[in-house]
């Protein structure tokens, strides 16, 4: 319990960055005390990633100058004060550590090199501190992605300008599920950095991952509209592509309820907002009603969706409604004029609604 203590009060003043408070105690511990290369907790941390996490530089030297800690100690997570420091932007401890002698591409758990956790944050001069002693933008994690993919993700135009000019094939790059860096970008709403990537990496229009999602389709789906311009203008984007459910972008923005972007696809695009996702041949109005979203729903009526459409089984929107168990939708639905509870597709829907307050909705008066 002593130890214990001992060791949370050298915890504290490392994290505080107050040196002389942490020289006098650990003088007045013994070794048969307190262990200097010790892990503690259930993250395994040492001092040396306490400092490093924190940006004490001066701690820093202490621990491996004066006491001699490993510099490539690890936690649990096989992270080093390299990875500590560079995820948290502390460019000074990264250029002190690189001058030790740290390892520039170690790999913590999950393959996460320190360039990668730089490029987790918009901070340049920890990245280009790294990239001009040799790290690696290349590497690529157990998920595929590389430093490019991780920053397209944060979309700071002048790393990814940076990295592309450092390492220029580094856009020639997917991940395990065969997503490139313009999936992410566009996918996060990146305009700047969608343009960048258009304009110096040579991407094919409308390359699809291992669900055949184009990065218009991330784009659109995710309501980033001025990016989805941009890809039809610049890339010569389809508006009609189909994921491996056959489900277009009109599809995929109904369930996830960007009715913006439904608005521009029909109205801009004369996509026909009855079309169907070739699988099973649902339409836009089946995916808003089995996610429950009502006012998608209304924004696709106004857009002209036929409210009784069926789907290659029969199902109407009402069916997916209960589906999805979704009572406030499906009674929506019901007001909405969509069916009697009696027809064909209502017995239908009624033995789907498993929930009593759907039940409730198909019993007669």
């Amino acid at each position: 319990m002593e130890a214990e203590n001992a060791f949370k009060s050298l915890i504290k003043l490392t994290q505080d960055g107050r040196l002389s408070a942490l020289r006098e105690q650990m003088e007045r511990i013994s070794e048969n005390e307190l262990s200097i290369k010790a892990h503690f907790g259930k993250s395994g941390d040492t001092l040396l990633h306490y400092a490093a996490r924190h940006g004490h530089t001066d701690i820093l030297r202490y621990f491996i100058e004066e006491l001699g800690i490993d510099i490539e100690l690890y936690n649990n997570d096989y992270k080093r004060a390299m990875h500590e420091a560079a995820s948290m932007s502390h460019e000074l401890c990264v250029q002190y550590l690189i001058e030790r002698g740290a390892k520039i591409d170690c790999l913590k758990r999950a393959d996460w090199t320190p360039l990668m956790m730089a490029c987790t944050k918009r901070d340049l001069g920890v990245i280009k501190v790294l990239l001009d002693h040799g790290a690696d933008p290349t590497l690529q994690n157990k998920d595929g992605w590389n430093s490019l993919h991780i920053a397209c993700r944060e979309g700071d135009p002048a790393v990814i300008e940076h990295l592309l000019q450092v390492r220029p094939e580094v856009w020639r790059t997917k991940s395990k599920t065969r997503r490139t860096p313009l999936h992410t970008a566009a996918m996060h709403g990146c305009l700047e950095v969608v343009k960048i990537l258009l304009e110096r990496c040579a991407y094919e229009p409308d390359e699809k991952d291992s669900c055949g999602v184009t990065p218009f389709m991330d784009a659109v789906r995710n309501g980033h509209l001025a990016v989805a311009k941009l890809l039809l203008e610049k890339h010569r984007a389809s508006p009609t592509a189909v994921d491996i459910l056959g489900a277009q972008p009109l599809h995929q923005a109904a369930v996830t309820a960007q009715e913006e972007a439904l608005c521009f696809l029909v109205q801009n695009l004369n996509i026909d907002v009855n079309q169907r996702a070739t699988k099973l041949e649902l339409t836009a109005l089946h995916y808003a009603a089995k996610e429950g979203h009502i006012n998608t729903i209304k924004t696709l009526l106004q857009l002209g969706a036929d409210l009784n459409a069926k789907d290659k089984k029969g199902r109407s929107a009402l069916h997916m409604a209960c589906i999805g168990q979704h009572a406030a939708t499906a009674q929506s639905l019901l007001q909405m004029g969509l069916m009697d509870s009696e027809d064909s597709t209502g017995t239908m829907a009624r033995q789907h609604a498993r929930k009593p307050n759907i039940t409730r909705l198909f019993e007669s008066p």
